[in-house]
This record gives C-alpha cells, sequence and structure tokens, in this order.
C-alpha cells in the first residue's frame, strides 16, 4: 500500500508542477480524468461481454483488469492533489467500508 500511494505522490506532483492554474482548476481536471477512466473501464466490460454489436468481443477480462487498475490509480492520485494526508484518509475509509462490509448479511 505504502508504495502505491508513494506513486500517486509522486505523479500528482509531476502532473502539479506541469500546470500553471489555480489548485482549484487542477483538482476539477484530475476528478474528471477519474471519469473518464471509469469510462475506459465500462468500454472495456462491454468489449469482453461482447455485448457491443458493432464492436463484439473486442476486450479480454484482462483489459478489465488493467482498467480497474487505471482507474483506482487515477482515483488516488486525485487524493493527493486535494492534499492533506492521503494514507490517514484512505485508511480511516477502508476501516468505515470495512464496518459495513462486517454487518451485511450472507444471501444464498
Amino acid at each position: 500500500m505504502e508504495e502505491l500511494l508513494n506513486v500517486a505522490n509522486l505523479v500528482a506532483n509531476k502532473l502539479n508542477s506541469r500546470f500553471d492554474g489555480p489548485p482549484e482548476q487542477r483538482q476539477i481536471l484530475q476528478a474528471l480524468k477519474v471519469q473518464e477512466e471509469a469510462g475506459e473501464l465500462a468500454q472495456a466490460v462491454i468489449g469482453a461481454l461482447g455485448v457491443n454489436p458493432n464492436k463484439g468481443h473486442s476486450h479480454t477480462w484482462d483489459d478489465v483488469r488493467a482498467e480497474a487498475c487505471g482507474t483506482a490509480f487515477t482515483a488516488l492520485v486525485l487524493l493527493h492533489m486535494l492534499g492533506g494526508d492521503p494514507a490517514w484518509f484512505l485508511a480511516e475509509h477502508l476501516h468505515t467500508i470495512r464496518t459495513k462490509a462486517e454487518g451485511w448479511e450472507a444471501t444464498a
């Protein structure tokens, strides 16, 4: 997890150093980039299922996995761009998710 956050921080710093606009604009653009990546993930799922009549089976499930990683990583870069302590925030959020998931009832 530490290496993942370190690389996300590196990428966020590199992107920030190349951008002349205000921080809020960088954050908005990175949030839009997360949405773009999620769209590519959706496209890969559609392609893996072969449900696009124009393209058929255009993707594999490995493509879906790669797009999921890209989407998750892009969101981590955004977390770094938003400031504060990304590792703490992520840990707190994961704790909340774990607590909720542990309360779910099993389904048959």
